[in-house]
């Protein structure tokens, strides 16, 4: 065992090096609405805080989607990074902003009048509902601003600058959190504003972030060779569907999972606004150690896009599985949090002692799929990064939408476990994805290894 760790001992300080600051900046995603349940639990009650969960549960989906979409970038940029390709960096650049632009506006159109219709038809709660829509208007705003920050960000981190965004997400994060204290509250001679305070904090922390992250890409010296070749002329069809080819798929991945703890949530919303609150606390906490997982998953696309495009096959495989340790040795860790502090964690959402014992059972279920989210996270990432991206679309939907929700909206509604058999089948799902996702990986690596031996054997 100690001769197969020390194998990898280069590629552990390696990609931490290069996630740490993706896991910061990629927190940030998830801290915005983390902050806006807390101030929500905290100062305007469980009918608020069950109306944040329904908003958030719409609008998490059209945001991973539109991330995924932006995500298109990374590997290609690391790819040509590892070639010294960087004029064609500056034309993905255009393409991308294109790109995520347009989608940004597709996005909160969907949202806010699809979306905004689609909740009267969901069986929730009138007094749920009636908080609810106004506040989507101003978060699905948001995903405007979002796109163009993600842009340059994904654009900066597959170069391998990573602490730049790292920096601003923290800062966007105590922004939003001050902002939406005021806003909501009351103080400083504003007019106290319930959910819609979180909202209009939400909107201005995104719009400055996305302002700053472009500032930092078009000033900063580290991206002048690469930006050369940055133009509008340069917007071409071929560069947007290239682009459109690898950002779709992962769109879809992350859409298929995180849709499915959505409709979990529509689920639990028919039982009750008490347990959908419930989902809500555990299910924020649950995707704070999430995105932690997502950052090395990103880091670890980066790296295997750079070692895809010199043909590093053997690095790639030891770095891919070096990610691995890292992930589940870090989600064993929060799973063991999860069991231990299930009566207190609540806690820091809601002082609702109802929503805080549900809560409490749904966190043990989420300690039980930790590992199975690292694991299915990871293996996306380091596909991706290779430009595997077709294959791992259809194992999310098979495993999300085929098995896990099946199997909680039967166990939660039919044999009537609540909350927690709903959670019992997004366990189930999660499980088959980071399995299949697993094989996968080993059985690309190992061939690509397999094709180059046999290729410079030829050449001998």
């Amino acid at each position: 065992m100690s001769f197969t760790f020390e194998a990898y001992r280069p590629y552990y300080k390696e990609n931490l090096k290069l996630a740490v600051p993706v896991v910061i900046s990629q927190l940030g995603h998830t801290l915005v609405h983390l902050s806006d349940s807390v101030i929500v639990g905290h100062f305007a009650g469980t009918i608020s805080l069950a109306a944040v969960s329904l908003v958030n549960s719409v609008f998490v989906v059209a945001m991973v989607m539109g991330l995924g979409i932006s995500y298109g970038i990374t590997p290609l940029i690391a790819q040509f990074n590892g070639q010294k390709n960087f004029e064609a960096c500056g034309r993905l650049l255009s393409n991308s902003l294109f790109i995520n632009f347009i989608s940004g506006i597709v996005l909160f159109v969907v949202l806010y009048f699809g979306a905004g219709n689609l909740l009267d038809h969901l069986g929730q709660s009138p007094e749920v509902l009636k908080q609810a829509k106004p506040f989507l208007l101003l978060i699905s705003a948001s995903i405007i601003p979002l796109m163009l920050f993600s842009t340059f960000k994904q654009f900066a981190e597959g170069l391998g600058f990573t602490r730049q965004a790292m920096m601003i997400s923290i800062w966007g994060n105590v922004l939003n959190i001050c902002l939406g204290v005021v806003f909501v509250k009351g103080l400083f001679g504003v007019k106290p504003m319930g959910i819609d305070g979180v909202g209009y904090s939400t909107l201005i922390d995104r719009t400055l972030m996305a302002f700053v992250m472009g500032f930092y890409v078009f000033k900063s010296v580290n991206f002048k060779q690469y930006l050369q070749r940055f133009s509008i002329t340069y917007i071409s069809r071929e560069r947007c569907v290239e682009l459109v080819r690898i950002g779709a798929p992962v769109a879809m991945q992350y859409t298929f999972e995180v849709s499915a703890f959505s409709a979990a949530a529509v689920m639990v919303g028919q039982i009750g606004p008490v347990q959908q609150a419930a989902h809500q606390v555990a299910l924020n906490l649950a995707s704070m150690t999430y995105m932690i997982a997502s950052g090395v998953s990103s880091a670890a696309a980066i790296k295997s896009g750079n070692y895809f495009g010199a043909k590093s096959y053997t690095d790639l495989r030891n770095s891919a599985i070096a990610s691995y340790h890292i992930v589940l040795i870090f989600m064993s860790i929060t799973a063991l949090i999860f069991v231990v502090c299930n009566q207190w964690l609540p806690w820091i959402i809601t002082s609702d002692v109802r929503v805080i014992a549900i809560a409490a059972h749904l966190l043990i279920i989420a300690a039980i799929f930790q590992l199975f989210d690292g694991a299915q996270v990871i293996g996306l990432g380091i596909l991706r990064g290779m430009g595997d991206v077709n294959v791992p679309t259809i194992i999310t939907f098979l495993a999300y939408w085929v098995v896990g929700l099946p199997l909680g909206y039967w166990l939660g509604l039919k044999v009537g476990l609540g909350a927690n058999g709903v959670w019992y089948g997004l366990v189930a799902g999660l499980g088959v994805a980071s399995i299949l996702l697993y094989m996968r990986f080993t059985s690309t690596t190992k061939k690509h290894i397999e094709n180059y031996i046999f290729e410079d054997t030829l050449k001998v």
